[in-house]
């Protein structure tokens, strides 16, 4: 994923979900270098968030949404 489009991803999350950026700094950190990796599979950091309880269904399937149209 190119770096403008990981900071429109990360704008999105705490601007119209928000999400917390201690939230999405936690998911990052789950992560690893994956996430901030911006070559990286752009579902690998709405997928932290789901799994570590950050963020519901009904957020994780807004995000999909959000990136299909990217």
């Amino acid at each position: 994923m190119a770096p403008a489009t990981y900071s429109r991803l990360i704008s999105f999350l705490q601007e119209d979900l928000a999400i917390s950026p201690a939230s999405i700094a936690v998911a990052e950190r789950a992560g690893g270098n994956h996430c901030r990796n911006h070559k990286q599979d752009p579902s690998s950091l709405p997928m932290i968030l789901w799994q570590y309880g950050l963020v519901t269904l009904e957020q994780l399937d807004k995000i999909f949404d959000w990136l299909a149209t990217a």
